[in-house]
């Protein structure tokens, strides 16, 4: 399978989460995005392994990407990070476990998780939430 064909599918996965107002495989600063089209995700590819099984077998391979979520909290009185919670579940969500237990993009992999530490700003110091969120996907 083709790294784009699995990278296409988990922006497509991520893209269809509801009351998004943008989205993007190319990575924006949240700083060029301005609140009204916020929430917004964006997928960027980060870095890929391959481990060798053995001597004539085929290696596995597991691709990596940072998932970026921005949350513009316009009311004074909303605490950001209850939005950032929401959009982080929601993510979640996406990348739950299909009926075999896993999540496999359709069966074009052999499993895509959130995986690794999400690393927020929770907005408290200017209400602009942001979240980068580490999936992992391995590949048959």
């Amino acid at each position: 399978m083709s790294r784009e064909t699995i990278y296409a599918a988990l922006f497509a996965k991520l893209a269809a989460i509801p009351g998004l107002k943008m989205s993007s495989r190319r990575l924006r600063s949240y700083t060029d995005v301005p609140g009204q089209h916020q929430p917004a995700l964006f997928m960027a590819q980060r870095n890929e392994g391959t481990a060798q099984a053995g001597l004539g077998l085929p290696g596995k391979r597991t691709l990596r990407v940072y998932v970026w979520v921005y949350i513009k909290v316009d009311d004074h009185a909303a605490i950001p990070a209850t939005a950032l919670n929401a959009w982080l579940d929601a993510v979640d969500l996406a990348l739950a476990p299909d009926a075999s237990g896993k999540q496999t993009l359709g069966g074009l992999v052999s499993h895509c998780w959130v995986n690794g530490t999400t690393e927020t700003d929770d907005g408290s110091l200017d209400s602009q939430a942001i979240a980068r969120i580490p999936v992992e996907i391995l590949v048959p």
